[in-house]
């Protein structure tokens, strides 16, 4: 099992014709991602030759999503057209966005969010500024290294796209369902307790990793759902023990205004929720180590 992503998802790209799209729409495809075309008004009606994969540009998604069946996109659109794009998206109701694109206002994300939240949530948001997701062995949307790690049977939701590479890569002996990146912004589509709650709907993920960061209540309140919701073993860690009190660091979302959004007291609240929380990324994927080792 998997979740939001499986073997029977069809995935287009918005911005395949860009750079970052022709890099990774090669690479997703090598993963065996079903990828069945690309979106780019410019160049509507090209075909793009992938290494022997020739694949079709069309003007819209939703001419794509009726030329091809698609239910997941995948965005590399720069900045500026970023929201256009996913408004886009969402209009013609494809189930999933992936929005990989870094640096998009935190307005424009608000506007697109709300939008999706106006038209009935017919689209799932993952990001802006994140990896993607995968769910190795079956499909692949985004930018996360296909190599680092099997299938299995732990579940892993991130912050971070770093450190979902370190975690996929310090557990591959046991291996993955599914591994999402949620990325770091102030204002993100899915979250971590979207993806807590669906990884304890699925049968076949039998324990969880929670990677989070410094700044806002995001991981609170993931303590508080999974003290009252989630029954499978979760392991956490929070980067930022050493982030100077005040200052942004690395993500537009990880700003500390005096104890609230510490990584100690994010580590306080999911410790109290039953939740083990290493010290470092390797401490956290020997935490689960053992965990898996017992059952």
């Amino acid at each position: 099992m998997a979740i939001f992503l499986n073997e029977n998802s069809k995935v287009i790209v918005q911005g395949m014709t860009g750079a970052e799209g022709t890099k990774h729409t090669k690479r997703m495809l090598a993963s065996g991602t079903n990828i069945v075309g690309g979106v780019n008004p410019r160049k509507a009606g090209e075909k793009v030759d992938f290494d022997g994969t020739v694949l079709p540009v069309f003007g819209t998604v939703k001419e794509a999503m009726e030329a091809t069946g698609a239910n997941v996109t995948v965005i590399f659109v720069p900045p500026a057209f970023s929201k256009a794009a996913v408004v886009e998206a969402i209009d013609a109701e494809i189930e999933l966005a992936v929005v990989i694109t870094e640096g998009i206002p935190v307005h424009d994300t608000a506007y697109f969010w709300a939008h999706a939240v106006a038209t009935g949530n017919k689209t799932r948001i993952i990001g802006p500024n994140c990896p993607g997701i995968i769910s190795p062995g079956k499909s692949n949307a985004g930018i996360i290294p296909a190599n680092i790690a099997g299938s299995g049977k732990i579940g892993l939701v991130s912050k971070s796209g770093t450190l979902t590479y370190q975690m996929m890569h310090e557990l591959k002996d046991f291996g993955f369902s599914t591994a999402i990146g949620i990325g770091g912004d102030p204002i993100i589509g899915t979250t971590h307790i979207d993806a807590l709650e669906a990884f304890q709907a699925d049968d076949e993920t039998v324990a969880i990793v929670m990677i989070g960061e410094i700044g806002g209540d995001a991981e609170e309140r993931a303590a508080a759902y999974i003290k009252d919701n989630v029954t499978k073993p979760v392991v956490g860690y929070v980067a930022g023990f050493t982030a100077p009190e005040g200052k942004t660091m690395g993500h537009a979302g990880a700003i500390v205004s005096g104890s609230a959004g510490t990584a100690q007291a994010k580590k306080e609240a999911l410790e109290a929720a039953g939740v083990k929380v290493g010290k470092t990324p390797s401490e956290t994927a020997a935490l689960m180590r053992e965990i898996m080792q017992s059952l």
